[in-house]
């Protein structure tokens, strides 16, 4: 006789390992979108060759940003036009004439801010991402309209043959530095009839204002931004100068400097998801990490010992109690329990004292009346069969159980 081999097991669609590998990539991947979402703003304008601080470019500030960082005065870039009321000194660098500055300025009023004017127009490089090349300067229209309406300047662009400026404020009477070339500057004198008189900082050698400042607000304006932007930064020189003049207009409640991008198009709004990954809510957001790993643990391997689990249907005469009790219950026929258990009394009653077998109805109800009891069958009987609530019924049924109980 052929002996019947056993069936094959069937083969598992997928590999624990290979479901637990999929559900981490897909934390992960859900995680990293989250962090892009929130992140990714202020991700926005670095590498585009624009004339701001978040720029590598030629005509960008991002070397002067990270030589602020490396000597410790703590540079941050603003994005939210809401944090422009801050004591730090605000680096505004407007790309073009038409650039709204009143949003900067409101708040401002007597807060130290540097304008520093548009000088160069570029190009992309197309071989190289972030990098432009210089064609030329822009029309002193751009440098002049910055500030137009409520003042006009007077821009003038030449040659300057590299020949030093000229510090005019005392405190800044040991600064050295080199005229860019080719130079722009203001010329003065330079009246503002919203902020004042245009006071020369730094002069070049016919008088001209490469950096001023109003008479009637810490408003600063640097015409010749390569004193300050990524060209002029290869200079020790005058990486060194440029430190020394953001240091010298910044207020003295001042904890770091700060440097606008909104003006460039770079504005981004307050992110609410960037508060689950920062302080105060990143604890928050770790406990409920953790909390739901320990959730994902559980599912896979068992803490503690396993307990037993209860049978669907209980055993023995207690469970059929129980269980007739609450069918009855759920039915809703209690009420009429009461005088089916005299009738079960009154015949255990009946054959417990040895009643007459002849005896029915009222006459077995008088002869257990007439018993040596504390009280009458009669009453107890009928307190029972008139009982509604569940309560009352269970006295009455107890008072009648004691009543058969009684020894003589």
């Amino acid at each position: 006789m052929a002996r019947v081999s056993d069936a094959a097991p069937t083969p598992r669609l997928f590999a624990p390992t290979t479901v637990a590998v999929l559900l981490a990539l897909g934390i992960a991947g859900f995680v990293a979108t989250l962090l892009l979402s929130a992140y990714a703003p202020d991700w926005r304008g670095r590498g585009d060759g624009g004339a701001h601080a978040l720029s590598g470019g030629v005509t960008g500030y991002s070397a002067l940003v990270r030589l602020a960082e490396a000597t410790g005065r703590r540079p941050r870039i603003v994005r939210d036009p809401h944090r422009f009321d801050t004591e730090d000194l605000l680096v505004a660098t407007p790309e073009t004439g038409a650039a709204p500055i009143d949003p900067v300025l409101a708040p401002r009023a007597s807060l130290p801010t540097l304008f520093v004017l548009p000088k160069w127009s570029t190009r992309a490089d197309a071989k190289h991402p972030g990098w432009v090349h210089v064609t030329g300067l822009k029309d002193r229209l751009e440098a002049y309209g910055v500030f137009v309406p409520e003042t006009r300047f007077a821009i003038v662009q030449r040659p300057s043959f590299g020949r030093p400026l000229r510090a005019v404020v005392p405190e800044l009477a040991g600064l050295r530095l080199a005229a860019p070339r080719p130079l722009q500057a203001i010329r003065a004198p330079a009246r503002s009839p919203a902020y004042g008189v245009l006071e020369p900082v730094i002069v070049d050698e016919r008088g001209a204002i490469v950096l001023g400042r109003f008479t009637d607000r810490p408003l600063y304006v640097l015409a010749d931004p390569d004193l300050l932007d990524n060209r002029g930064m290869h200079d020790p020189r005058t990486a060194a100068a440029a430190l020394a003049l953001l240091d010298w207009m910044n207020s003295n409640a001042a904890q770091g400097i700060a440097f606008d991008v909104t003006l460039n198009g770079l504005a981004a709004g307050a992110n609410p998801l960037k508060l689950v990954f920062e302080p105060p809510f990143l604890a928050l957001t770790l406990t409920l990490a953790v909390a739901l790993l320990l959730a994902a643990l559980g599912t896979v391997t068992r803490f503690g010992s396993p307990r037993e689990r209860p049978r669907a249907l209980a055993l023995g005469k207690a469970a059929l109690v129980d269980n007739t009790a609450a069918l009855v219950r759920r039915a809703g026929r209690e009420a009429r329990l009461g005088q089916r258990y005299v009738d079960v009394v009154r015949e255990a009653a009946a054959r417990a004292f040895a009643a007459p077998a002849r005896l029915r109805g009222a006459a077995l109800d008088a002869y257990l009346d007439g018993l040596d009891r504390h009280a009458r069958f009669t009453a107890l009987a009928s307190t029972l069969a008139a009982a509604t609530g569940a309560a009352e019924m269970t006295r009455a049924a107890r008072a009648l159980h004691d009543w058969m109980g009684e020894r003589e």
